[in-house]
């Protein structure tokens, strides 16, 4: 067994139940409202886009079409909390008009699409890249497909088992290893195991499964 697979195993055996609760909530999320809230993610801490996704909401009055005719202002002093509110606002009303206009508001097709097919479609959507069209995919669309984040960059680097933060060689390297219909599942446990363990700074080493295996443990306990 690899040494990822053996700590998404470990992760699931301590965690599985929490990250069971939050794959329900998320899966019950409607389509566009997982869209606009993974892209109000994007270069923010998770406090900070959630308290920016509710005042979204609470300007909208939870109806996303209202986002056609919002007031640019309003919208960028809603979603201040999550920064770049310039930049974000524009890059938000701009997908909503394609997904309403092109889609008639119903993202169905990410589901009924094969998972190529549906990724290179995401892709072309304002604002979204490669963690967000991935996110839709696994949660929204549930393809088997692994997203990557800072955390998960974080991990594969410290495992050995990548030398780069390029997205696209840090998934297809993962996703080899990954369990089928696990990556959903290995997405949130492994963000969860590099917020509370795998530290960007002081990781706690001292508690991680794999600490024994892990090349960074390894140095740090040499050094």
């Amino acid at each position: 067994m690899g040494l990822l697979n053996k700590l998404v195993r470990y992760l699931e055996s301590k965690w599985g139940s929490e990250i069971e609760k939050t794959l329900k909530r998320i899966k019950k999320e409607d389509p566009i409202e997982l869209l606009i809230r993974t892209v109000l993610s994007q270069n923010t801490s998770d406090r900070n886009a959630d308290k920016a996704f509710e005042n979204l909401k609470k300007l909208i009055k939870g109806d996303f079409k209202e986002l056609l005719n919002i007031d640019l202002n309003a919208l960028k002093e809603a979603i201040k909390p999550a920064g770049m509110q310039n930049q974000r606002a524009k890059r938000i009303v701009e997908l909503i008009r394609v997904i309403y206009e092109k889609y008639s508001g119903d993202l169905s097709w990410i589901r009924r699409l094969p998972m190529r097919e549906a990724r290179s479609e995401l892709l072309k959507l304002p604002g979204v890249g490669y963690k967000t069209a991935d996110i839709m995919l696994v949660f929204y669309g549930e393809k088997d497909v692994l997203p990557i984040d800072t955390h998960i960059t974080r991990i594969a680097n410290r495992i050995g088992y990548v030398k780069t933060k390029r997205y696209e060689r840090i998934r297809k390297r993962l996703e080899q290893e990954i369990e089928q219909g696990k990556k959903a599942k290995a997405h949130l446990l492994l963000i969860m195991f590099g917020r509370r363990i795998c530290k960007a700074k002081r990781p706690l080493c001292d508690k991680c499964p794999i600490n024994k295996e892990c090349p960074y443990a390894l140095k740090r306990v040499g050094t």
